[in-house]
């Protein structure tokens, strides 16, 4: 695992991002970059398919390139935000392989890190970076949607254990998680914020059952999960008993920064796809010489830059040791909408192509894909309406919704059966 204990200027910066290159250079594939800097997509292609994924995810993991941020006990680099943007661009520039676990790190071990005891940081953080065990959210439930708070999952103390059951839905992973982040009512009596609590809990444990739910995309990475019966340790409690939606505010503050285009903070991805590849595409098979095309992919080119920037404040001011603030529903709810815009453009640019094309045609299959995808973008994560009600009311302080049911327990509040 590695340690660079820098307070950094440019220069600083700069070796830090030799000392990752050389890393790679020792651990890619042989040929690897030198087919990234010749732009050698065949030699490239070629290379990823003789990589073991898995193998190279824990190596990146123990490394602490995956999680830089994290401490070195932890399989993290213990580097600040604006270290870790450096070695995320090289990362990217050389077109790394990640896990694809973004829950477990982006929204798992942030919370761990704030909550969780040195006991469970041990534990989980380390699998968790390395790729070794996948997490899940388990949030939202089929009455339970926008208002989360509003979940009737239960956790009933038994002694030094919890025993939970109820119902989550739309819970991505689920099928292939270690683990999950759960949050459930501990009290019914309390007001519905107040009476919730937050637990890790094991998705191989007895009562756990998961069923996938097939997408329009033809995946079944979505899943709805019962808990009948199932028993937690209190020791796998974060935060105290009735404190689980601060927790769950942790959550869902990474959650937003994840989902929120982070990625565009470098390189010229934008909107989940190359930039270029829409141009090349539209001039290829004359949809450039559209000026109204012409426009719209100018006008992504500008949001993307924005979210960019965006993105970078945000980490400037993470860098300062404030924690992801709203600039994370911000750029949440542009990302979402924006990579919905750009998935429309993309098949706009496909033409008649975009309605059907051959089984060989893996470019044209893969826009499709990204189109159907992204209808889903305004919904996870926080639907864009409620993006705009969190936006309104703590960014711009305009008055909050009539809210009938704040002080009410939670078991005297009308529900639908």
């Amino acid at each position: 695992m590695v340690n660079y204990d820098y307070h950094m200027g440019e220069s600083d910066l700069a070796e830090l991002e030799s000392k990752v290159t050389s890393w790679l250079e020792e651990n890619l594939p042989s040929g690897w970059m030198q087919a990234i800097d010749k732009g050698d997509k065949a030699k490239l292609y070629e290379l990823r398919l003789s990589q073991n994924y898995e193998e190279w995810c824990e190596k990146l993991g123990k490394a602490g390139w995956a999680t830089p941020t994290w401490p070195v006990e932890y399989s993290g680099a213990g580097l600040d935000q604006i270290q870790a943007k450096r070695v995320g661009e090289v990362l990217s520039r050389y077109k790394v392989p990640r896990s694809f676990n973004i829950i477990g790190i982006g929204m798992a071990g942030p919370t761990i890190l704030q909550w969780g005891s040195h006991e469970l940081k041990a534990r989980y953080l380390p699998p968790l970076a390395q790729h070794k065990e996948i997490w899940c959210q388990l949030f939202s439930e089929p009455g339970s949607g926008s208002d989360v708070a509003s979940l009737s999952t239960s956790a009933v103390r038994d002694g030094d254990e919890w025993v939970v059951n109820g119902q989550k839905v739309w819970t991505t992973l689920a099928h292939i998680s270690a683990f999950g982040l759960l949050l459930a009512r501990t009290d019914p009596n309390l007001p519905k914020h107040a009476g919730l609590s937050y637990f890790i809990v094991d998705m191989n444990a007895s009562g756990v059952l998961v069923r996938p739910l097939k997408q329009m995309t033809s995946d079944k990475i979505v899943n709805e999960v019962f808990f009948s019966e199932v028993r937690i340790a209190d020791s796998h409690r974060l935060g105290d008993v009735g404190q689980g939606w601060q927790v769950a505010t942790t959550t869902l503050m990474n959650e937003r920064s994840a989902l929120s285009g982070a990625g565009s903070e470098s390189g010229a991805n934008v909107g989940g796809g190359p930039y270029e590849a829409i141009i090349a595409s539209a001039r290829q098979n004359g949809a450039w010489d559209n000026s109204a095309l012409r426009d719209r992919l100018m006008q992504a080119l500008i949001d993307g830059r924005v979210i960019k920037m965006t993105n970078l404040r945000a980490a400037q001011n993470r860098k300062s040791g404030k924690p992801p603030g709203p600039e994370g529903s911000i750029t949440k709810l542009f990302q979402a909408e924006y990579n919905q815009r750009l998935q429309s453009l993309a098949v706009d640019v496909m033409g008649m192509n975009a309605s059907a094309w051959s089984e060989e045609d893996e470019p044209a299959s893969a826009t499709a894909r990204g189109f159907l995808r992204s209808r889903a973008n305004t919904i996870e994560g926080g639907t864009s309406e409620i993006m705009r009600n969190i936006l309104g009311e703590r960014v711009l302080g305009l008055p909050r919704e009539p809210q009938v049911d704040k002080d009410l327990a939670w078991n005297q509040i009308r529900r639908s059966s």
